[in-house]
């Protein structure tokens, strides 16, 4: 219905409707303006109000994720000044008082036979435990991540138990198990073997708070590759051993290195649950972190920290071949199972 002026109404019908002009926003117009011409418009008009945002859009603004740049800064400065006291600081003390007295005085405290034997069963420790924790770690992540069973979720919290429990605590363990006067230890006295107090003790307590960190490095990494290739060579007729050498193994070679620089740098520095075990005898059962210990003790500060600069320059080995398997292993995926 169309409304006239004269009160009357018009029925628009479907044909006339068809011939009525349709309103889009080609046919709309501005409304003339105040002036002469009809084409002046008024501030403010639809014009104007289309081309502030094009001016507001060239302003650089900063990104809504993007923290200000004092915030930046201030973090960065915290991050190198907590680095610069508690790692900065004692890696300067520790160089400082190890060439305190000259070089002379250094690398004789590193040539004393106590000293000698101390490296020689650190080396030997880690030499053992590494391989020991690389058989371990490969056959529990192929285990946990290839296979279904009861149990897993046991084997995998006693896998995390030596994280979960102090090394003294440990290495207490070990006496009570393995001593003269242990649950084991009478029938081990009478076959004339010796673990507590005797390099198989420190051996083996080093390998108990070692073994989780191969298995946890190739854990993750096995549950994130998944088992398509294997399957694929399952169904190429390829055996199980074939599979794990030349499918698996070769996928995990990264994780498995960094696993195993994380497991040396450990038990060469492990204290705690050694210390327990070991009974100190010098020359024959210390190794490197017992050793400075027993110097520092004796008010040798000089010796002690010439041999604990052989730990720090085992920690600054670790990092860079942390760092180097990060570099080499950049275009095949994470080195360990993230991550770090």
């Amino acid at each position: 219905m169309d409304p006239r002026p004269g009160g009357g109404a018009v029925k628009v019908t479907g044909a006339v409707r068809e011939q009525l002009p349709v309103a889009g926003p080609a046919s709309v117009r501005p409304p003339p303006g105040d002036g002469a011409g009809g084409g002046a418009r008024a501030p403010g008009a639809a014009g104007e109000a289309v081309g502030a945002p094009a001016e507001r859009s060239s302003r650089p603004r900063r990104p809504a994720t993007e923290d200000p740049a004092w915030i930046r800064r201030g973090l960065t400065a915290l991050a190198l000044g907590f680095l610069a006291l508690f790692v900065g600081l004692p890696v300067a003390a520790v160089l400082s008082e190890a060439f305190s007295k000259g070089a002379a005085l250094y690398l004789a405290a590193l040539r004393e036979p106590e000293a000698l034997a101390a490296i020689r069963l650190t080396l030997l420790t880690a030499g053992i435990a590494v391989p020991l924790n690389a058989a371990f770690g490969l056959a529990a992540a192929w285990s946990v991540t290839r296979f279904r069973y009861r149990g897993k979720d046991l084997l995998l919290s006693l896998i995390d138990l030596p994280f979960g429990v102090s090394p003294v605590i440990a290495g207490m363990v070990i006496v009570l198990l393995f001593g003269a006067r242990g649950l084991l230890g009478p029938w081990l006295v009478a076959h004339g073997c010796r673990i507590v107090f005797a390099i198989p003790g420190v051996v083996l307590a080093t390998v108990f708070v070692t073994f989780p960190f191969v298995a946890r490095e190739l854990i993750p990494f096995l549950e994130a590759q998944g088992t398509e290739e294997e399957e694929a060579a399952l169904t190429l007729g390829a055996s199980g051993w074939q599979i794990f050498t030349r499918v698996t193994l070769p996928n995990v070679r990264w994780s498995l290195l960094y696993g195993l620089v994380l497991c040396n740098a450990r038990a060469m520095g492990e204290f705690g649950a050694v210390s327990v075990v070991s009974g100190h005898v010098r020359g024959l059962t210390d190794t490197i972190p017992l050793h400075v210990e027993i110097l520092y003790d004796e008010y040798d500060f000089a010796a002690a920290f010439a041999v604990a600069s052989l730990l720090l320059l085992l920690a600054v080995l670790t990092l860079a071949a942390k760092q180097l398997l990060e570099w080499r292993a950049g275009g095949r995926g994470a080195p360990h199972g993230s991550r770090s």
